[in-house]
């Protein structure tokens, strides 16, 4: 008993589940049909009853009064040793559908609605007289009704009256199938119409809901809430919308001007501290120069912080810029000769930690933008595939122009994770790559990349190499309004920077 109940509690639980998945207009039109149902089921079983009853009742009194009638009427008599029915039987029973035999002593058939052709009855099979007097009975699918009947000449007989029980079992079936057709009928009936009236009930919920998606396609909370004419829970709905939506939007005009004071903040201190950490700069390297032993290591060691220290006012700065939506006058640049200085840079500032061998490829590229922010783009990168690659990593960096110019640099290392991909140029996002160096960067370098770009119109890709391993970044530009170039094009002999980088050519 405890796991039948468990298991009628289960299916309940799981009827219950799969209804209130269904939509709501469904449900809706569904308890009206359900509703309908029930109540044309028990109208038509009450009526169904009665109405048996009644055509039972009905088919039995009429064969009660058929046969009182025939004894009334029918006054046989005998003709010498024949029987004269003197009535016409076989107009009497059509009517009913009826069969009439006379029976005389020895249950003898004198006559019946049907005689032959030479006027004798036919004493038809399937019908006898089960005794005398006055009875019923149900003989060959027929119920029958008997009565005693008097003869001339002091003789009796018995007169049988029988309609097929078919005929009263087909006009019940009949009732039973209207009704059971009129039930479904009205259910269906009233399924459509709760439909019909869901439908017509949620159309302001449906107004509802495209506006809402409206206004999440547009991000505009200002947009207007559809009211129903109604004063009713939807139009309490509507207006509850348009409070939150108000509240929301007041909330966001809250937060947008604190991160814009946040922004201003942020590019004002990282402005106003450039001035002093030159000066320090200035004062350190002066000290590096002129210090010797512990004292002059001391300097050194200062003068890296602060320099690192300036490189990351620097990118807040740049950052703090490209959030304001601050943009700078742009000119035409040669990219390649930004790369010859980018790459020179990272050799000279001692930024690798490991042997790597560094390969550039300059082709002419001119490309309308800031020649500093260009430069911090093409350093965050290079600096990137060296400090998240391994000793003996081989990167290139190239120079093109296809349908604009084109920024590549690539590396034969461990490549960046699949899962790391989409989130690499947020800011403060670290990882990625071998080297111990990757977790001693700041996390703002590929965001400067995607900012950079973003302020030249520029689009960066991230991928592999063809073989499937290693790191693959390349930018392209649009095209430069001008077609000049800035400046006499660069140096492109080979050069080598020193232990620290490894080995780095530069190639036409």
């Amino acid at each position: 008993m405890e796991s039948l109940g468990s298991y009628i509690r289960s299916a309940a639980r799981a009827t219950f589940s799969a209804y209130r998945s269904v939509p709501i207009r469904w449900r809706l039109a569904g308890g009206s049909a359900a509703l309908t149902f029930v109540i044309l089921a028990s109208f038509a079983g009450v009526v169904g009853v009665l109405t048996d009853r009644q055509v039972t009742r009905q088919f039995y009194g009429q064969l009660d009064e058929s046969i009182a009638q025939l004894v009334t009427e029918m006054h046989p008599s005998y003709i010498g040793r024949t029987l004269d029915c003197n009535y016409d039987l076989t107009r009497f029973a059509q009517a009913d559908a009826a069969q009439i035999r006379v029976f005389g002593p020895g249950g003898r058939v004198l006559c019946s609605q049907e005689t032959s052709p030479t006027g004798r009855p036919l004493n038809t099979p399937g019908f006898s007289v089960k005794g005398s007097g006055q009875q019923a009975y149900v003989q060959n699918g027929y119920q029958v009704e008997a009565r005693p009947i008097g003869f001339s000449h002091h003789r009796s007989g018995t007169v049988i009256y029988g309609r097929q029980l078919s005929n009263l079992d087909n006009t019940i079936a009949k009732v039973r199938l209207f009704l059971v057709l009129g039930v479904l009928g009205g259910t269906l009936l009233a399924l459509l119409a709760g439909l019909a009236t869901a439908q017509r009930a949620m159309r302001p919920i449906a107004q509802l809901t495209d506006a809402a998606r409206d206004i999440e396609r547009t991000s505009d909370p200002t947009r207007r809430i559809p009211h129903p004419e109604a004063d009713d829970e939807v139009a309490e709905l509507a207006r509850t919308l348009e409070n939150m939506l108000a509240a929301l939007d007041a909330s966001r005009a809250g937060t947008e001007a604190a991160l814009r004071r946040q922004r201003e903040f942020v590019a004002d201190a990282s402005h106003e501290l450039r001035t002093p950490l030159t000066s320090v700069l200035a004062n350190l390297e002066l000290l590096a120069d002129e210090l010797t032993g512990e004292q002059a290591d001391s300097a050194k060691a200062a003068l890296r912080s602060t320099r690192r220290m300036r490189r990351l006012v620097g990118d807040l700065l740049l950052l703090a810029r490209a959030d304001a939506d601050h943009r700078q006058p742009h000119r035409v640049t040669n990219l390649d000769q930004v790369l010859t200085e980018a790459a020179a840079e990272l050799g000279a500032g001692g930024i690798a930690f490991d042997e790597h061998e560094l390969t550039v490829d300059l082709n002419p590229a001119v490309v309308d933008g800031m020649r500093d922010d260009l430069h911090r783009l093409v350093l965050n990168l290079l600096e990137n595939a060296v400090r998240h690659t391994p000793p003996g990593t081989h990167i290139r960096a190239r120079t093109l122009q296809d349908d604009g110019p084109v920024l590549v640099i690539e590396d034969d290392g461990p490549g960046i994770p699949p899962e790391l991909r989409r989130k690499v140029f947020d800011r403060f996002v670290r990882g990625g790559g071998d080297s111990s160096a990757s977790s001693r960067g700041s996390g703002l370098g590929l965001a400067i990349v995607r900012a950079v770009a973003d302020a030249h119109g520029a689009t960066v890709t991230l991928g592999a190499l063809p073989d499937g391993t290693g790191t693959r970044f390349e930018i392209r530009f649009p095209k430069p309004a001008s077609p000049q170039t800035a400046g006499a094009a660069p140096d492109q002999t080979s050069t080598t920077t020193g232990s620290t980088i490894g080995r780095r050519r530069s190639r036409s």
